[in-house]
């Protein structure tokens, strides 16, 4: 069997609209796509560097460039995926290896975990920091969508959540990146009760969690991490401080240490939420293949995209639905158009 090869390619992918969070607003996602070749099958992978951990597409192009063979067995995850490999640019290669793995076996990858397609969570889709005309138009865009996740930290938190509420009656989350103090995450929370909030997403900056058992003892609003959340090691840390965590792909090194953050987060009684960072399909429908083990979903990337260039998993009325090919089951659009 040939030796693996490994091409990178950067994507760009222009916005809707623009995305702002309380650490930055972005008109493009710039991901990097991975494809992995054992000349009769081609497993694409893709990583999102985030800068909030000091990643970027620079720094996964350069590990790539400097690494020796990956051998010629894509089953040798083991050796292939240890945590030498920072965690963006191992992200890119576990989703092709996994894919190439499904390909060969003839079987999507939902299927290869044993997983029950039908139990797929639905995703909400996310409103950025804005203005509030602007904010309360996109969430007019959005229509009869299920499930809503509202980006917060701009100072007018609940003069926006009451606006979006007296239009919109389906479920809303929302995520303060970070943006506030303590006390000031208890205030607001407190006086948006009455507006049927599902949970707050990462209120104060990661690095203390007695600061969010704090708030959690404060607030009937559960408390989710995101950035506090970073891989399975940081889950004891965080047992009875929070009520659930945020998985996202590119910050634990890919599926296999989603896996493991999952099954960390269940022993220690937490709810879990799939989430992303604006990407292609590739990472999203990866993530998806997972989402039958979690309780929530933010895999929203094609929502947010002008055009997506990757084709995998769909929606209904917001449920995901998986694909039936095999690994992945991603294609580019363009095939999928014809």
């Amino acid at each position: 069997m040939a030796d693996l090869q490994l091409e990178l390619t950067r994507l760009e992918m222009p916005l809707k609209h623009t995305f702002t969070i309380t650490r930055g607003s972005a008109d493009t996602a710039r991901t990097m796509r991975f494809a992995l070749s054992d000349g009769e099958h081609v497993g694409l992978g893709e990583s999102s560097p985030v800068t909030r951990y000091h990643e970027s597409l620079d720094s996964v192009e350069a590990y790539w460039r400097n690494f020796g063979s990956l051998g010629d067995d894509p089953f040798a995850l083991q050796n292939l995926l240890t945590e030498r490999t920072p965690p963006a640019a191992r992200t890119g290669l576990d989703i092709a290896l996994h894919d190439m793995i499904g390909k060969r076996l003839g079987i999507p990858l939902w299927r290869y975990f044993g997983l029950d397609p039908s139990r797929t969570p639905y995703t909400s889709f996310t409103v950025g920091i804005d203005d509030p005309e602007t904010m309360l138009e996109k969430v007019r865009e959005v229509g009869d969508h299920p499930v809503l996740k509202v980006k917060l930290g701009a100072g007018n938190e609940i003069e926006i959540l009451r606006a979006i509420r007296g239009i919109y009656h389906g479920t809303i989350r929302i995520d303060a990146n970070e943006g506030w103090t303590p006390e000031r995450a208890v205030e607001i929370l407190r006086e948006i009760e009455p507006l049927e909030i599902e949970f707050c997403e990462q209120p104060i900056p990661a690095g203390n969690p007695e600061q969010l058992r704090w708030i959690k003892e404060r607030s009937t609003i559960p408390i989710v991490t995101d950035e506090d959340s970073r891989d399975a090691r940081d889950l004891p840390k965080l047992y009875g401080c929070v009520d659930g965590i945020n998985v996202k792909l590119v910050k634990c090194g890919g599926i296999r240490g989603a896996l493991e953050m999952i099954h960390t987060a269940r022993a220690c009684g937490f709810k879990i939420m799939l989430g992303c960072m604006v990407e292609s399909g590739i990472l999203q429908t990866a993530a998806a293949h997972l989402s039958p083990l979690v309780d929530w979903a933010d895999l929203d990337g094609p929502f947010l995209l002008r055009e997506d260039p990757y084709v995998g998993m769909t929606y209904r009325n917001g449920k995901i639905t998986l694909p039936e090919e095999p690994g992945l089951g991603v294609r580019p659009a363009s095939a999928f158009a014809r």
